[in-house]
Order: C-alpha cells, then structure tokens, then sequence
C-alpha cells in the first residue's frame, strides 16, 4: 500500500485517498472557475470549499477522505451545473449523501431556505454537520475581513445571528471546530460593535 510519509505525526493517506481528494478540488475547481465570492475583492469562489475543507483537516483534526472530499464539492449542486449523479460516479454514494445534505433547494425563497437550514441542523450527518462548521466558520470570517459592497451594517449583524443559530444545531460533533466558530464569531461582533462606535 502506498503512503504519505508523516513527519509531523498526521494519519497517513492512501495514494488513493490523496487522488480523490486532488480529483475533488479538480472538478470542484472546474464547475466553480466561473463564479467569485461577494465580497469586494472577488475572489476566486474555489478559495471557499478549500478553506472549508483546510479547516476541518487543520482546526477539527478530521482525517475521513469523505468528509474532506464532500468538503471540497459541498456547494456543487447548489451553485453549478454539476448533478447528483455525477458526483456518484465520481467520488461514491457516501460522498453524493454528505453533499446531498450540504444542499440547500434554490427553487424556495431564501428566508425558508435559511430557516431550514437552522431546523435540519440537528439531523443532518456527522460529516455533514463537521462541513456545516467549518463552513459557517469560513463565511463569517469572509464577511468580516472582505464583506460585500452591497451589505449594510444589519445585514452583517443579521447572518451572524443566524449563523449562531445554525451552529447551535451543530454542537456535540467537533469541539475544536465549535471553539473555533464561537471565537470567530465573538471576533466578528466585536468589530461590528467597534464599528458602531467609530
């Protein structure tokens, strides 16, 4: 079997584990090349799903090829033209579940998509609520260092709240991811707060 030599103490990978993952921020990379992140600096969109998937290998210790994987394809099916079936076949049913459940409906209006994303919390998967966190850590601190032009004062104000709110369905899954969503968050009102002052 081949490996990763580890001189750091790291699980090893598999040759195979490694080329999923490269093969899923490939594809990830293609279907996304067309798309930035709102903020001001536009940034490339693929930064998001590998910061996601570095902060679950980095902060949450999380050494599952699956869940790093479905990490790095979780806004596939919502934001491009990629389908279920393609991840499948791709990268496997566990994979396509966990992405499946990191899938919001786009078809429904955006305040029930995001109440519905506070309520499916609790049931969503292990791996899947690991991605949540991480991802929800991500999009904060996105909001906070490089917000968009077009967000108002409250509406930053208001996506922590309700990003609060989705993480509380989360707890009792990665307590070094939980403490690093908490301590972003905290910093993210705290520069709100400053704002206001200023």
């Amino acid at each position: 079997m081949t490996t990763i030599d580890s001189t750091e103490g790291r699980s090893l990978f598999t040759a195979s584990e490694v080329g999923a993952c490269l093969a899923a921020l490939a594809f990830a990379a293609d279907r996304h090349r067309d798309q930035r992140r709102k903020g001001q600096t536009r940034e490339p969109y693929i930064n998001h799903p590998i910061r996601v998937a570095h902060t679950l290998w980095e902060i949450g210790g999380v050494r599952d090829t699956v869940a790093l994987v479905a990490a790095l394809l979780h806004d596939l099916l919502e934001d491009t033209s990629a389908t279920a079936g393609e991840v499948e076949a791709r990268f496997g049913r566990e994979v396509r579940t966990v992405v499946e459940e990191m899938t919001d409906d786009k078809s429904l209006p955006k305040d029930v998509r995001k109440q519905l994303q506070i309520e499916h919390a609790p049931q969503l998967s292990r791996r899947a609520k690991m991605i949540k966190l991480s991802d929800k850590i991500e999009n904060v601190q996105d909001l906070i260092q490089d917000p968009p032009a077009s967000w108002s004062h409250e509406r930053l104000s208001d996506y922590i709240s309700w990003a609060d709110q989705v993480a509380a369905g989360l707890r009792g899954t990665n307590s070094a991811l939980e403490a690093r969503y908490d301590d972003v968050a905290r910093r993210a009102r705290k520069r709100l707060q400053a704002a206001d002052g200023a």
